[in-house]
């Protein structure tokens, strides 16, 4: 028995090494919301430094607060925010009917703007496992990403990087991986989406996901995220491809669409891009 306790003991620790471990403060029942407007202390997460022309080039405008376009993505943090609350909701999908309709810079933008509040932080993951691409915005390569991570043992915390914006994590895919939806289903990437959705009481999560008209991936991981967001382009989606791809989602539960790429005449606070409906689909 002494020798089945150790070894117990020794796998509880094992597993708190593979895991994320930015340390904040605890949440629990009717416990206020914690204050990270000081930021975050990262331990082992990986700090890239991302300049302001990087994310000017690559249109992270979210993260350049005196940009015309913040207020857009505020507005869609904002209004997001009120529909997770209100379902006491920790993670967010974002996806689109094709390719082309801007979902993945819309998934960045989202949680950067999420990572703008000081009562939780955001953990940003790649799952368009086919054509990872969140990294390439930040500009940078990582050395190890999910793909790693599902083929092989490595630990989480070996694959995160926070691109210099405070109170946001990136774990990136890095690799293409061709079995994707079968990944995405299978038992060891459950096990962490689980783990990443529950580590942190604080935490939300932002999964970037597939089209949904090019692969079976964004149905396949429906039923383990609170939500989805459906991204539309304006004048590029077809409402046929729209009604289509809302179709296939029509047991998950879809807060709403984003309109992306769409100009509204300027005004007192700048344009209107994108344009969120979160009603009820």
């Amino acid at each position: 028995m002494e020798r089945i306790r150790k070894a117990l003991e020794q796998a509880g620790r094992e597993r708190s090494q593979n895991l994320a471990t930015e340390p904040r403060p605890g949440v629990a029942g009717g416990n206020p919301a914690p204050d990270l407007s000081t930021g975050v202390r990262y331990t082992h997460t990986r700090i890239v430094d991302v300049p302001e022309r990087v994310l000017l080039d690559n249109r992270l405008v979210a993260a350049v607060p005196s940009h015309e376009l913040a207020d857009a993505y505020r507005m869609l943090r904002t209004r997001v925010l009120q529909a997770m609350r209100e379902n006491h909701w920790t993670s967010l999908a974002i996806t689109g009917p094709a390719s082309g309709c801007g979902k993945t810079l819309t998934a960045i933008n989202l949680a950067i703007s999420l990572a703008m509040e000081v009562t939780h932080t955001v953990l940003l993951v790649d799952l368009d496992l086919r054509k990872p691409s969140v990294h390439k915005y930040f500009n940078y390569q990582p050395e190890l990403g999910l793909s790693d991570y599902l083929r092989g043992d490595i630990a989480v915390h070996q694959m995160l990087f926070t691109p210099s914006i405070e109170r946001l994590v990136v774990l990136p895919g890095r690799e293409p991986i061709q079995n994707s939806s079968e990944m995405l289903r299978s038992p060891k990437m459950v096990a962490l989406v689980n783990e990443l959705k529950h580590r942190y009481p604080d935490r939300l999560v932002v999964f970037d996901l597939p089209p949904i008209l090019a692969a079976d991936d964004a149905l396949a991981f429906a039923p383990y995220t609170d939500a989805m967001l459906m991204v539309a382009e304006a004048g590029g989606t077809s409402r046929e491809d729209l009604q289509k791809a809302l179709e296939v989602l029509k047991s998950a539960p879809v807060i709403g669409t984003v309109l992306n790429k769409a100009q509204a005449p300027k005004g007192g606070y700048g344009y209107a891009r994108p344009r969120a409906s979160l009603a009820s689909q």
